[in-house]
């Protein structure tokens, strides 16, 4: 009988890339590494790019196995978390986009296009409630308060190797260890249009990639033009209760320097498993 999975959900980002990196040279035993793609639209491109160019052919010359997974419909094709909310004549809104009062809307998209994605791929493989797999978490000493908002599936035990690891590592450690592999620090990762971005990185997005920017603000508008015809209220990407082209040029006055806001939903550590 083969031993039990062991797997890292794989963010694409720092801290899972550090994991790649401490299981690479036998530091910590994962020797598969899971990476729930939300679709070719919807994934930072950033990501998508360092994930090819970077950590596939790394964990290959590594001999670990690095599997891309999307959801996939009982048909067989492909939904993504983009496609999902531009459909025509959907009224899904899967992300926790802002509502008028300031609260965010609870989101699916987590448990729909990365929980039940690497899981399908773990039960498929044998995990179950009497043989579960034990999954690697890229949370560090940095963000510990966000371990016990990981609710575990019942074929999984999560486990969080930068916290073991002696001494526990923080996102600045994990950034050394990839710069020691001869790897590139790979960007911060989530899907480009989230709402749980941060101010500063939205004006980030605005001044460098004024193209996708002008993107989130066109999907901003169609949520808000069906919200329109449903007699519904205005919802929002970013925490200012107005559109995000005017909300992001407030912030690049106002709040400079902003880059970290609580409960910000980056892929890089694996915390949208949380």
């Amino acid at each position: 009988m083969t031993a039990p999975i062991r797997a890292v959900a794989y963010g694409g980002g720092v801290q899972s890339t550090a994991l790649m990196v401490l299981a690479a040279t036998g530091k910590i035993n994962f020797p598969v590494f899971l990476f729930a793609n939300t679709g070719g639209d919807s994934e930072d491109p950033a990501t998508l790019e360092y994930l090819q160019r970077y950590a596939k052919p790394y964990a290959a010359a590594h001999g670990i196995e690095l599997h891309e997974l999307h959801r996939t419909r009982r048909d067989g094709t492909v939904e993504t978390l983009w496609g999902r909310l531009t459909r025509e004549g959907s009224r899904s809104l899967p992300i926790p986009v802002r509502m008028s009062n300031g609260a965010p809307n609870t989101r699916s998209c987590t448990a729909d296009f990365k929980i039940k994605v690497i899981g399908k791929w773990l039960k498929q493989h044998g995990a179950s409630r009497n043989r579960p797999a034990t999954v690697g978490i890229g949370i560090s000493l940095d963000e510990i308060e966000r371990v016990n908002r990981r609710r575990a599936m019942p074929y999984e035990i999560p486990v969080y190797p930068l916290l073991d690891h002696d001494p526990p590592l923080r996102r600045h450690d994990c950034a050394r260890i990839i710069a020691a592999a001869k790897l590139p620090v790979p960007p911060k990762s989530a899907c480009w249009f989230c709402p749980l971005k941060t101010p500063q990185r939205w004006s980030e997005m605005r001044r460098d990639r004024p193209g996708l920017f002008r993107s989130a603000c066109d999907l901003e508008d169609l949520l808000n033009g069906r919200r329109k015809t449903l007699d519904r209220d205005p919802v929002w990407l970013s925490r200012y209760n107005r559109p995000l082209a005017d909300a992001i040029a407030e912030a690049q006055q106002t709040l400079p320097g902003l880059d970290v806001e609580p409960g910000e939903g980056l892929c890089d550590n694996s915390s949208c498993f949380t």
